[in-house]
């Protein structure tokens, strides 16, 4: 389940946090394709809807969902607290450094967060 919302002008659609938890790239071609239909510039997935493989960096999920975001040119925003994930791993860590650098895939900690980010 996902709804649509403009903050600051920008078209986003919003997923919620309960449903099919997202392991793959496959997992996220409808999503992507939704909000594509809709006109969205951006998705943002709550943190509970990634399998924990996702945050594994060794299992290549994340790269692989970023990459289809990136080829059909959606902005992907994972929203919420990730430090489970990032406490043992300075690789997880240097990858959403590098993500949020970028204008294509954010780590955000909440929604006033992704507020002053789609701000600027």
């Amino acid at each position: 389940m996902s709804t649509m919302q403009t903050i600051h002008d920008v078209p986003v659609l919003i997923c919620e946090p309960d449903g099919e938890p997202i392991a793959a790239e496959r997992d996220v071609l409808d999503l992507i394709g939704n909000a594509s239909y809709q006109g969205a510039q951006w998705v943002v997935i709550p943190v509970e809807c990634f399998d924990g493989s996702f945050f594994q960096l060794n299992t290549r999920v994340a790269g692989d969902i970023v990459q289809k975001f990136v080829n059909y040119r959606v902005g992907l925003v994972v929203m919420g607290d990730i430090s489970g994930y990032t406490e043992g791993s300075s690789a997880l860590r240097d990858f959403i450094r590098e993500c949020n650098r970028g204008r294509q895939t954010w780590f955000v900690a909440d929604a006033e967060e992704l507020g002053e980010r789609l701000k600027g």
